[in-house]
């Protein structure tokens, strides 16, 4: 699976941003998605997932109510919609995929297969 990650940007504390994960491959259709941010000398941490067929997500704490994951089944992408936008979630922002498993989502990093390159999301105060 090949993912390419868009959306990224410069945005003020409070307003919105919306990251895009576009796969493609044989199986692209049947992988668990997922964001992962990471902000320099720290560990990439979980933002949220979503399964293969967009029935089922789930959020770190610091994100839920403001950031929804989604995902557009015929187009193979997955969306992450960011309200309310803290300086905090300053970050590089990834998408991951992994094939599903039978315990439902993951947040684990080293759980997820596949990877796509990084997009910066910078919040100011």
């Amino acid at each position: 699976v090949q993912l390419q990650a868009s959306g990224g940007g410069l945005v003020q504390a409070g307003e919105s941003l919306s990251l895009s994960c576009a796969a493609s491959g044989r199986i692209a259709d049947r992988v668990d998605m997922a964001w992962f941010r990471q902000i320099p000398g720290k560990e990439r941490e979980f933002v949220a997932a979503i399964n293969w067929s967009g029935g089922s997500t789930y959020y770190t704490n610091s994100v839920q109510g403001r950031f929804t994951i989604s995902r557009d089944t015929t187009q193979n992408t997955v969306s992450l919609k960011m309200n309310t936008l803290k300086p905090e979630d300053t970050a590089v922002y990834y998408c991951a995929a992994r094939m599903p498993r039978v315990y439902g989502l993951s947040s684990g990093v080293n759980e997820y297969d596949f990877w796509g390159q990084g997009t910066l999301v910078t919040v100011s105060s």
